[in-house]
């Protein structure tokens, strides 16, 4: 990035409830495909910032701290919350502990924030010479955002939608505050005492200080973005979320199809912001892609596939109506269609995981089969065995949990039950329906079953009377 940042900080507002939202999770900890709020605001300030990002949290504090995945971040306890006025106050003695000039202040609910945004706002502010900046925007519906007020173009306050007057403060206006600011310690912290919470919602506001500076003489900037900057916008309400999210979803999609990834009826296809698509690659909506999954050149995903954290690799066919997560998928594997392979599965070159197979925590080797209608858990399948319908291996005694050994070449019957701990050798065969509680060595054959009895005169009628439709019409209600 261009901008020397050696001397600016960057800090999250993330300690707020979020009432709107009606749910008892942090606002800051709702998604976007996949990725909380917050995760994704870290992430657009990281490459600005990669070792001087600060969070200020407040309401289930430990709850957002734990979540966020990046651990080069430091933390700010706000308590009580009272505003964001407020929560810069607080965080002004770890900032100034820092030898921060500037400050770099955004919101935890703006998902959509940009880099490339944030590092121009940075480069023309920091040439300026402002006191304090802040990124507004002019839309047709302002709603709840705050207002902005100029006189003679020069910006002399912000106001809450809720505390705005016309008859006090003029004609409303359609420019709006994003809540990004970047403000000069020096200049600004002697303000900060001077903020009240004489507002409707008896809360210190940060907006407080463009006042304040405005009438110190101090050199305020308010950066118009116009109309269509909407990656600067925060989340209040579940329709917001929504809202942003399916923007999200739109730019990623249009993203990958430029870079060469076919996907396909795309409205219906979700991407995660973390994803990664080789150019050639074939996707097919309704599908969804999320954490750090990466697809490569040939593989396809057909439709209504869902996937996190896996690895597929080319010329692999993922089937329609799949789940996979934390899954590495080599070259030319078949997947599905209705499979479920769980975390810790690993399908080696040519092996093949057919319908209605769920895999956990187990590896298929290279050209290894699982046709249809089994679970393999806690297993090591070997080079080219297959595993017929139905079998199963028992890898939980309801205690702990034991591991399957099945070699190279092997065959497993269809409907066999393969006790762990065990070991079926290389090339051993397991007769259908056999329950394996022993080792098998190699090029063995196991049959564990008991021997078939046929005892008369036990099963059904062999000649079943025929019902009496008639009589049993008398009985029926006339309708």
């Amino acid at each position: 990035m261009d901008v020397n940042t050696h001397n600016v900080g960057a800090l999250i507002l993330a300690a707020g409830k979020g009432s709107r939202m009606h749910s008892p999770l942090p606002k800051v900890l709702h998604s976007l495909l996949g990725e909380t709020m917050l995760d994704l605001v870290i992430n657009a300030l990281k490459p600005i910032f990669p070792k001087n990002i600060r969070i200020v949290i407040g309401h289930q504090a430990e709850l957002v701290k734990s979540s966020i995945r990046n651990q080069d971040c430091r933390f700010i306890t706000q308590e009580p919350q009272l505003g964001t006025g407020h929560a810069l106050l607080t965080a002004m003695p770890a900032l100034r502990a820092a030898g921060m000039e500037y400050i770099l202040v955004v919101n935890g609910d703006a998902p959509l924030l940009k880099t490339e945004r944030i590092n121009w706002f940075l480069n023309d502010i920091l040439k300026s010479g402002a006191n304090l900046a802040f990124m507004t925007m002019t839309i047709d519906l302002p709603g709840s955002y705050g207002r902005v007020i100029r006189h003679d173009g020069k910006v002399t306050g912000v106001l809450e939608a809720k505390d705005y007057d016309p008859l006090l403060h003029g004609q409303e206006s359609d420019e709006i505050n994003t809540g990004v600011y970047l403000l000069h310690l020096n200049s600004i912290e002697h303000l900060l005492k001077k903020i009240t919470c004489e507002n409707n919602n008896n809360e210190y506001y940060i907006t407080d200080l463009i006042a304040l500076a405005a009438t110190s003489g101090l050199r305020v900037t308010g950066l118009d973005q116009g109309n269509e900057e909407y990656s600067l916008l925060g989340v209040n309400t579940p329709a917001e979320l929504i809202r942003s999210e399916e923007t999200l979803r739109a730019e990623i999609v249009a993203t990958w199809l430029r870079k060469g990834a076919l996907v396909r009826n795309p409205a219906s296809v979700r991407i995660g912001p973390e994803v990664t698509l080789e150019p050639g690659c074939e996707l097919c909506g309704p599908c969804e892609l999320y954490g750090k999954s990466s697809i490569a050149c040939g593989a396809r995903l057909e439709s209504h596939t869902w996937a996190k954290d896996v690895r597929i690799g080319a010329g692999s066919v993922i089937r329609s109506f799949c789940h996979l997560e934390k899954v590495d998928i080599e070259p030319d594997c078949t997947v599905g269609p209705f499979a479920r392979l769980r975390p810790g599965t690993t399908l080696e070159s040519g092996a093949r995981a057919g319908n209605f197979v769920e895999m956990k925590n187990a590896r298929l080797g290279k050209g290894a089969k699982a046709g249809h209608l089994s679970y393999i858990g806690d297993a090591d399948v070997g080079l080219g065995a297959n595993i017929g319908a139905g079998a199963i291996t028992c890898n939980y005694d309801g205690k702990n949990k034991f591991r399957t050994h099945i070699g190279a070449g092997a065959f497993i019957g269809s409907n066999s039950s393969l006790v762990a701990p065990v070991n079926v050798g290389a090339g051993a065969l397991v007769g259908a329906g056999s329950v394996i509680t022993k080792n098998v060595p190699e090029n063995h054959l196991a049959v564990a079953r008991s021997k078939q009895k046929n005892i008369p005169g036990r099963g059904a009628p062999a000649h079943p009377e025929e019902p009496d439709l008639q009589a049993d019409s008398k009985n029926r209600p006339d309708f």
